[in-house]
């Protein structure tokens, strides 16, 4: 299938005129996905797990096949090893407050990469300040990348934790997660893996990557807003404390002390998402059909194409490794001299919508010695039309602006 083909099952596409470049913050919904919500708020509506009625049983089955997909879609050996939380953040926190509080401890190290997105590095903070530990960085070369020597260096006998991002949401650098989770386990520490940037884009296989935790948001595949998923290995998950406490995680309870259930209800306290797991459902089903195949081959021919558009325009500073293998859909750039927000406006006001700002990586940007940037994030909805739409927007904006530099 092409993207003008895709684009049809995507009906935010055919009803706005904009080029929609921010997939890397949310994607647009298909039909299907859209449907399949609609679908169980209007025919199976109800509470799973808490009635013996046949509606609460349906959603139930209908809540639980979701489970089991996922658990399939990523190769977890389990699906009690699928926890559905409402984002990334969440899944990452839990594991920071459930794992981390309870296994770091004084003199300890963890360690993030500075490429990391907030929400998996604000809770390691947290956490190292609170028990005591060593919070270590590894930085990126010039090309954007991490070297062997910054990992071997890095993680040692004292590290407990290695937070790591598979693919960067500023950068698209596709991080090498297997040699840092094999590295990792040799010295002994615990992996979580963010890949919310990458499994929209690329097949993954939690038992070949072997990390212990891995965090996604279903918004960034495809699935609605509020659903997100972590795994983690059963024997970890089986001896780390609930992270909420409340309905539907419990056993029993007495007036001094509490029993908990087991995976996966243990992390899923209160009434879930129900329609959001639905739809998480929807949109893996959705990527198989579409298969992972296409995606990546539709990708790598537009965002070639506009990473060799862009690197025409002179006045244009891109932030991008140049080896083009280790690069997924993201492409992060500046007007030279111009606030990204501006730039934005400007974009906006031609019918291109692209992110700017900090992208949730303050301390990589930092690191950069840059505040802020533009990001233009594709998927594989995206045409070479929409990139040379965005190529003439930003000739347009540079005529506005260049008389005041």
């Amino acid at each position: 299938m092409s993207p003008e083909e895709i684009r049809k099952d995507f009906p935010l596409l055919q009803n706005r005129k904009e080029v929609y470049l921010d997939s890397g913050a949310t994607t647009q919904k298909p039909l299907e996905v859209i449907e399949a919500v609609g679908e169980y708020y209007k025919n199976y509506n109800a509470n799973p797990h808490r009635g013996a009625y046949s509606l609460s049983v349906e959603a139930t089955e209908k809540y639980e096949a979701v489970r089991a997909k996922v658990a399939k879609f990523i190769n977890a050996r389990y699906s009690e090893e699928i926890i559905f939380s409402k984002n990334a953040t969440e899944s990452l926190n839990l594991v920071a407050y459930s794992y981390g509080m309870d296994n770091v401890n004084s003199g300890d190290e963890v360690v993030l990469s500075i490429m990391e997105h907030h929400a998996n590095l604000v809770p390691w903070q947290h956490v190292a300040k609170t028990k005591g530990a060593t919070l270590k960085y590894m930085y990126m070369n010039d090309e954007f990348e991490l070297t062997d020597e910054e990992i071997e260096s890095k993680i040692t006998d004292k590290t407990k934790v290695v937070g790591i991002v598979h693919v960067s949401n500023v950068l698209g650098t596709i991080n090498n997660v297997k040699k840092i989770i094999n590295y990792a386990h040799k010295k002994g520490a615990v992996v979580v893996l963010d890949v919310s940037q990458s499994i929209p884009h690329m097949r993954i296989d939690v038992q070949d990557l072997d990390a212990d935790f891995i965090a996604f948001s279903g918004h960034k595949m495809l699935a609605p807003l509020g659903i997100g998923i972590l795994y983690g290995k059963r024997e970890i998950l089986n001896k780390m404390n609930p992270f909420l406490r409340g309905g539907d995680m419990i056993e029993y309870v007495y007036e001094q002390e509490t029993t908990f259930a087991p995976l996966p209800n243990k992390f899923e306290a209160g009434t879930q998402n129900v329609g959001g797991v639905i739809g998480l459902g929807a949109a893996i089903d959705y990527i198989e059909k579409i298969g992972y195949d296409t995606i990546e081959k539709i990708e790598s021919e537009v965002v070639s194409y506009a990473y060799d558009e862009m690197s025409k325009l002179d006045f244009i500073d891109l932030y991008v490794t140049p080896n083009r293998e280790n690069h997924s859909g993201v492409i992060s750039f500046n007007i030279k001299g111009v606030h990204p927000h501006d730039v934005a406006s400007i974009l906006d006001a031609n019918g291109v919508c692209v992110r700017s700002g900090n992208h949730c990586a303050q301390p990589l940007l930092r690191f950069m010695g840059i505040d802020s940037t533009c990001r233009a994030s594709f998927y594989f909805y995206n045409t070479k039309e929409d990139v040379d739409k965005l190529t003439q927007a930003l000739k347009k904006s540079y005529e506005m602006f260049k008389k005041y530099m």
